[in-house]
């Protein structure tokens, strides 16, 4: 099982994660922690027209949360808070009930796929999610 979840193409996002760094002024932020693991990410951010314009990230989180973190960060500008939204729900599905994982500019996040069998684990997945939808949503 660790094979399949720890394989390459996730060791590779989370090599190079995009955004890397807070904004300075940022109009929104937040951060979420995971009482399970220890694992934090802190999200700063900018919307323009009701999409994201700029996103900064910074991660103290195991693979499978920098993995989730890198893909968020590749994908994350031009985004509504209504997609985010719904990004995150599909995620907690994907993880809690089975459900099918995003598609498009976020199938990597399919290689989070075998977290679903580690519930403990589910929170370090969830965290960069949380924490984008909190700090717009407040």
């Amino acid at each position: 099982m660790l094979s399949e979840l720890y394989n390459d193409r996730l060791i590779s996002l989370t090599a190079n994660i995009p955004h890397s760094g807070l904004l300075e002024n940022p109009q929104y932020q937040a951060t979420s922690h995971s009482k399970i693991c220890g694992s934090t990410i802190s999200v700063s951010l900018n919307m323009e027209d009701g999409m994201v314009s700029a996103f900064g990230q910074e991660i103290k989180a195991c693979l499978l949360g920098q993995c989730a973190a890198s893909v968020v960060g590749a994908h994350i500008i031009g985004c509504t808070l209504i997609e985010l939204k719904q990004l995150r729900q599909q995620m907690n599905v994907m993880l809690k009930q089975e459900g099918k994982p995003p598609a498009g500019k976020w199938q990597d996040l399919e290689l989070l796929l075998p977290v679903r069998d580690v519930k403990q684990r589910h929170t370090s997945v969830m965290l960069v999610f949380d924490a984008v939808v909190e700090a717009i949503d407040g």
